[in-house]
């Protein structure tokens, strides 16, 4: 018996990259899995195109794969965020294949990292039954057996919490790849709740299919839900430091965060934040508070720190004043 797996992808202004991601997951060996894509108020006829690549009117193309048309069309079930909420799954749309079907969920703002991707996993936990949640990045590409290879070892142990593939360079091509992600380390009583990755120069000399490490990237995060005590993203991080959240609180619960290392995919690192590079500004603003709010969060004497922020926001003010 093969565990559910609901597959969760945000978009955001970036449906070339979501269609190759798509793609790549509906040509993956795993046999039991359910697509959720939530759109959160693009403005690119993202909606539009996501419709055309099911109806098969949309050939991708990308390195990592060759464009298949045996599964399209794809039925896509539309949904705007109040039907999301509501029991809204259709019988008759369990005996499709996993590749023959997408659950479209259009929501009326940009919620968000966290909320977007709370939404669709409150619309999976009620209307699907899932063992696991996957949080996958739109600007991702997966190798065929990633999925299989991670539910192996999640099923090997009762304690493990949250798994993640290794994650490479997109722009490596799948030739000489170059770790960009292979877990991290983290220790709240260092300022400003410092958290790292794991060395990744020499990816090869860890022995066994896993490591153990504090926090696996949000691009890639597979979630044991079960009788797990946390489910959900904290959505008062709008962008920044939801993984790592997550897996501490997990952590102090008993379960374990891991790396599997025969899994992999590709990431296009920073597309997410690119789209936000045209106001600096409001970027920073946004990072300090996710920052502030990450480490209250875990570090009783977060106000020690406070004094560096108040630095740093004076740094942004001056930047605005020197900029009229």
């Amino acid at each position: 018996m093969n565990p559910l797996v609901a597959i969760i992808i945000l978009n955001w202004n970036g449906w070339p990259d979501t269609l190759e991601c798509l793609e790549s997951i509906f040509q993956i060996s795993y046999p039991n899995f359910k697509v959720i894509v939530v759109d959160n108020h693009s403005e690119d006829h993202s909606i539009q195109k996501i419709r055309e690549y099911c109806q098969g009117e949309i050939i991708v193309q990308s390195p990592f794969f060759q464009y298949q048309r045996n599964n399209k069309p794809i039925k896509i079930k539309l949904l705007n965020k109040e039907e999301s909420e509501s029991n809204t799954e259709i019988v008759e749309d369990l005996d499709l294949p996993s590749n023959r079907l997408l659950t479209l969920i259009k929501n009326d703002e940009n919620y968000g990292f966290a909320k977007g991707n709370n939404i669709a996993i409150k619309y999976a936990l009620q209307n699907l039954n899932p063992d696991y949640v996957l949080l996958l990045n739109n600007d991702t590409v997966v190798n065929s057996d990633f999925l299989t290879k991670m539910i192996q070892s999640a099923e090997e142990d009762v304690n493990i919490g949250i798994l993640g593939p290794i994650i490479y360079y997109y722009e490596c091509n799948g030739r000489n790849d170059v770790v960009a992600n292979l877990g991290g380390i983290v220790d709240i009583s260092r300022y400003p709740g410092y958290y790292d990755l794991i060395d990744m120069s020499n990816p090869e000399d860890y022995s066994g299919n896993i490591i153990e490490c504090d926090w696996v990237s949000g691009a890639a995060l597979m979630m044991k839900i079960g009788d797990a005590p946390i489910k959900f993203l904290n959505e008062k991080l709008f962008f920044g430091c939801e993984d790592i959240d997550l897996a501490i609180l997990l952590k102090e619960q008993g379960y374990n965060t891991i790396i599997v290392l025969n899994s992999h995919i590709w990431h296009k690192e920073g597309v997410s934040r690119k789209k936000r590079s045209s106001d600096s500004i409001k970027r920073a603003l946004m990072d300090i508070k996710s920052n502030l709010t990450f480490l209250k969060a875990h570090n009783p004497h977060y106000y020690w720190y406070l004094p560096l922020y108040l630095i740093q926001i004076i740094k942004i003010y001056l930047m605005v004043i020197m900029k009229r």
